[in-house]
């Protein structure tokens, strides 16, 4: 990482902050004191014009670097508000609706169609936050950047809600996924926010339907690039996502034609210092939705 006093700037995000642009943050932070931190982050993501494809503004991701500029010491934000940071662990209901149902097993056809529908308003986004807290290995944390969130459900013989599925912003650096598609750093810098990541998959502990974990997959792909293109103006070319090996084997991503391509370095996103390199790699499966993803996303104009 580059040392934001330097001449070289400072890199977060999948941007490099021009030495001028964290003067000018740094004096907006100063002379703003006013302002909470989400207000000075979107005055800043404004001001240097760190937005979406779609426009709006990169709220989270600017939060991040006034919080990485404060660690070196080069400002001092306003004390944080009593909200729920992004990334950690939030209080999960335990509601009626959440408790366990009926097992369910058999084939996927007895219970079809499968329906896979957008989380769109409070009630849903209670129930999605519910389930994957309750049910997932991972539980549920309050998601970084850009994301789309799902509830799967079967429709016979009654409708019934079986899981949740959750699409995120990919992670800035995974030597495997670059390697597999040829990027060097300025063409993943461009392209990245054409890649998505599945960062949570649940079908419900009582459900034992086969081959329901796959045509979840293949059902949500399918509307995927729509739903992304309509909230954030992008659409995506690849979609990836992290297998445990100590916990799954990554079955369901080979039914739905995903491929594995190879192994984290077992860092997450946010072990800048590389303190747990080599701690549980994953698998990393990759799905292209459209057959020329990794020639657009290297640049090249593919067919069309």
């Amino acid at each position: 990482m580059a040392n934001p006093a330097d001449s070289n700037g400072f890199r977060c995000g999948g941007r490099m902050f021009a030495a001028s642009e964290i003067a000018l943050i740094r004096e907006v932070v100063a002379t703003c004191r006013g302002l909470s931190r989400k207000e000075l982050a979107n005055t800043i993501s404004e001001l240097v014009g760190w937005t979406r494809a779609n426009g709006s503004l990169k709220e989270a991701e600017c939060l991040m670097l006034l919080a990485r500029l404060e660690a070196q010491g080069l400002l001092r934000l306003p004390a944080k508000q009593q909200t729920r940071p992004v990334g950690t662990v939030t209080s999960i209901p335990h509601t009626d609706a959440g408790e366990p149902g009926e097992p369910l097993s058999g084939r996927v056809e007895t219970f079809a169609p499968v329906r896979v529908e957008r989380v769109a308003d409070a009630g849903a986004r209670q129930r999605f936050r519910e389930l994957v807290g309750r049910y997932h290995t991972l539980g549920y944390k309050v998601p970084f950047g850009a994301h789309l969130q799902y509830l799967v459900w079967i429709s016979r013989p009654v409708p019934t809600v079986v899981g949740c599925l959750q699409f995120s912003s990919a992670a800035w650096r995974m030597q495997a996924r670059d390697r597999w598609i040829g990027w060097d750093d300025a063409t993943r810098a461009c392209h990245l926010p054409q890649v998505v990541n599945n960062s949570r998959l649940l079908l419900l502990p009582w459900i034992h339907i086969q081959n329901l974990a796959s045509a979840t997959l293949a059902r949500a792909l399918w509307g995927l690039p729509a739903d992304w293109q309509a909230q954030y103006g992008v659409t995506p070319l690849l979609v990836e996502t992290l297998v445990d090996p100590e916990r799954y084997t990554g079955a369901c991503y080979r039914a739905a034609n995903w491929v594995e391509i190879g192994e984290t370095s077992g860092r997450g996103r946010d072990d800048r210092q590389h303190r747990r390199h080599g701690i549980r790699p994953k698998r990393v499966f990759v799905y292209a939705l459209r057959r020329d993803a990794r020639a657009r996303l290297r640049g090249e104009s593919g067919r069309p």
